[in-house]
């Protein structure tokens, strides 16, 4: 089995790699996040598989709207052989500035969804899958050289359907580099920055987080954790490390009504986020207003 696989199959024994059975319909999944949520983790649990929440240009993935829409398109090998995932990252409405989306969400629902989805959605049993899909192969990129100059090779990475173009350095610009072909049109991917004499470093954006900006909002989960983790630390002061495992196995013990009360409260704090930034914004514009007075 090779690193990658165990990473996705965890540190189970052989005698314990089957799928558990379903924790919900396929429908109700899809209709109510909360059940989603809640079976997510625990499928987490049961597979003792590393569970988290990746985030995308600053803001959390929502997994549930990623899960809804590659299995209304069929599941995860079907997104990839249509070449679907533009698609499905439209639909998040992702910044500018989100380069390589494709490739994260790809990625992402290989690890944290495509197990979940052989129960959920094709209703698999027994035995789990212990290699990865056929057409995976983002995870081993193929590259290939474009151009070479004094110092280094233009090349090109596929990952998948995504094609990465980038500079690699020769370490000793002494030795003679490969023949190569080559190119006249080669893409050489430098910015306006890298001029002679400069570092070639980005700069660093020298503006400052506003302080009136308004807390960020936190769910559910992110207070009940915060309630545990400080009753654990007067108990085990020396346990910080398993805290996270064993505040994740109390909430997966929560009943529906006990976990109701924690999301509420994430609701509300949801509220005051908004209302707080709405607040913010029109005073940023007031300020902007009374500056261009004469």
């Amino acid at each position: 089995m090779s690193m990658v696989e165990r990473r996705s199959m965890g540190h189970r024994g052989e005698e314990d790699n089957h799928y558990p059975p379903p924790l919900a319909s396929h429908e109700d999944l899809v209709k109510d996040p909360n059940v989603f949520w809640d079976t997510l983790r625990r499928f987490h649990f049961l597979m003792a598989t590393k569970f988290m929440i990746p985030v995308i240009g600053g803001k959390e993935l929502d997994l549930h709207v990623l899960y809804v829409e590659v299995t209304r398109r069929c599941g995860y090998q079907k997104v990839v052989a249509e070449k679907k995932w533009r698609e499905v990252g439209n639909v998040f409405n992702f910044s500018a500035t989100t380069t390589s989306a494709s490739f994260v969400l790809r990625k992402h629902y290989l690890t944290l969804l495509y197990h979940y989805e052989q129960v959920h959605f094709f209703k698999l049993q027994g035995p789990v899958l212990t290699t990865l899909p056929p057409d995976s192969s983002f995870i081993f990129g193929e590259g290939t050289i474009d151009g070479k100059f004094e110092c280094g090779y233009l090349v090109s990475v596929k990952l998948g359907c995504e094609v990465l173009r980038g500079v690699l350095y020769h370490p000793d610009p002494s030795v003679p580099p490969p023949q190569v072909q080559q190119y006249e049109n080669a893409i050489v991917p430098f910015s306006n920055n890298n001029k002679p004499g400069s570092s070639g470093r980005r700069r660093k954006n020298k503006r400052r987080w506003d302080p009136n900006y308004p807390k960020p909002n936190r769910s559910g989960y992110n207070f009940y954790f915060a309630e545990k983790h400080y009753k654990l630390k007067e108990l085990y002061p020396n346990r910080e490390r398993e805290f996270t495992k064993m505040i994740g196995q109390s909430w997966n013990c929560l009943s529906s009504e006990e976990r109701m009360v924690y999301q509420n409260i994430g609701l509300k704090d949801k509220e005051r986020y908004k209302r707080e930034v709405k607040e913010y914004k029109e005073k940023m514009m007031v300020g902007q207003t009374e500056t261009k007075r004469p």
